[in-house]
């Protein structure tokens, strides 16, 4: 999964309000629901000491609807320069809660963001096409926009006047031109705004011409969800449904893709890495491709902030994860080590807790995220990486096979 949305915090210093809401509204009271959840974790920030600039900007950002319907959630991550981060997630969070802290709390927003997709959808008709995202429930997020091809002589009526053939053949060419043009828009809108997945549906036979027109990008992240269109006889709920489906797929063939990735490059010694001391050294080479975790790191991130949450004299702190473990930073992304010694000509290196590390030098170096079921791949200390490239310096693992210990031994090439 993307994770660039996380971009707007880096070289923020917090403290940060991290706020996870269970945004969903109820029939009957709508928007009180959600305003009501929000005072609650309002004055937990409070209680915290939040600056009062952030949550002014945090009750600003609350009172904007998502307009997305039925169960969902929202993560806002704020500091004193405003709100950075505003996300809905897929489903509401598991420990609904506000954070005020030096480090924003990130692996809950994370796996949600898992479990979403960047998603265009493209209803076509011999005219043209509508282009709109949709969120994970399959109904859209945001306002279609229309584009209409150059030609519209798109009829097969007859004419008195013109031979059938001719007006059957003029139809046709306007068709195949019309798919065309909105082939190339397609293209176009791909490479530009880089959905994941472009989901085409309407006319049955507008949609197999404009899909023979795609480029080679757009053909490659372009699936068929039927039963969608431009005109108004669009049974909405039922497409829906089909569109959630399609996403449910695609998100399954992401994550696996990549962890069979990680499985293969782990197998041949090469192309991977696993071990926080390796993956820390792939991130500071800026060489990783995708950042793999185990779902067990965001469940204990999930208990840890449930525990503060009933046991707020606690320290809330992402730590606890990855058995305490804590890296040194520097001012760039990808000065990342697991000694203070090893960031050279860094003055002044701090420590964070090892997950947000991590997290923090993968965004910086445009990785993709990645959480692993249990028992999926093998993960020493719960992480891995797969790699963009791979050289005599680049870390990797090799079995044991001269003694009883079944583990893995870190060398380097």
């Amino acid at each position: 999964m993307r994770i660039e949305w996380l971009k707007p915090l880096v070289g923020h210093p917090g403290p940060f309000a991290t706020v996870y809401l269970d945004a969903t509204r109820s029939v009957e009271a709508g928007d009180k629901d959600v305003a009501n959840r929000w005072r609650s974790v309002r004055r937990s920030l409070v209680k915290q000491g939040a600056a009062e600039e952030v949550l002014a900007d945090l009750d600003e950002a609350v009172d904007r609807p998502t307009r997305v319907r039925g169960p969902h959630g929202r993560v806002l991550i704020a500091d004193a320069d405003g709100v950075l981060v505003d996300r809905v997630l897929r489903e509401p969070p598991s420990v609904m809660a506000g954070v005020w802290h030096q480090v924003p709390s990130l692996l809950q927003a994370a796996r949600s963001a898992d479990e979403a997709a960047d998603a265009l959808c493209v209803a076509v008709d011999r005219l043209g096409a509508d282009f709109f995202p949709v969120g994970s429930d399959g109904y859209p997020a945001g306002p279609r926009e229309s584009f209409e091809g150059p030609h519209d002589e798109i009829s097969k009526t007859s004419s008195t006047s013109t031979k059938r053939a001719t007006i059957e053949s003029r139809a046709e060419d306007s068709w195949q031109r019309n798919a065309e043009a909105v082939a190339g828009e397609i293209d176009r809108r791909v490479a530009q705004q880089r959905p994941e997945i472009v989901m085409i549906t309407g006319d049955v036979r507008a949609v197999p011409l404009v899909r023979a027109a795609l480029g080679q990008q757009a053909r490659e992240a372009t699936v068929e969800v039927p039963g969608g269109g431009r005109d108004d006889g669009v049974h909405q709920g039922a497409f829906a449904e089909s569109v959630a489906d399609a996403l449910d797929s695609f998100r399954e063939r992401r994550r696996e893709q990549v962890l069979a990735e990680l499985r293969e490059g782990l197998g041949r010694e090469a192309g991977a890495v696993t071990s926080i001391d390796d993956v820390v050294q792939v991130l500071a080479r800026g060489q990783v491709k995708h950042l793999v975790l185990s779902e067990q790191l965001a469940d204990d991130a999930a208990r840890a902030l449930r525990s503060w949450v009933d046991s707020p004299a606690e320290s809330p702190g992402p730590g606890g994860l990855l058995n305490g473990r804590r890296l040194w930073i520097g001012p760039d992304p990808l000065h990342v080590a697991v000694a203070r010694g090893e960031l050279t000509g860094v003055d002044d290196p701090e420590e964070l807790p090892a997950a947000s590390a991590l997290l923090r030098a993968a965004i910086g170096q445009d990785a993709g995220l990645v959480f692993a079921p249990e028992g999926s791949v093998d993960l020493r200390d719960g992480v891995g990486a797969t790699l963009r490239w791979h050289d005599g310096g680049t870390p990797h693992e090799s079995a044991a096979t001269m003694s009883g210990d079944d583990g893995r031994v870190s060398t380097a090439h």
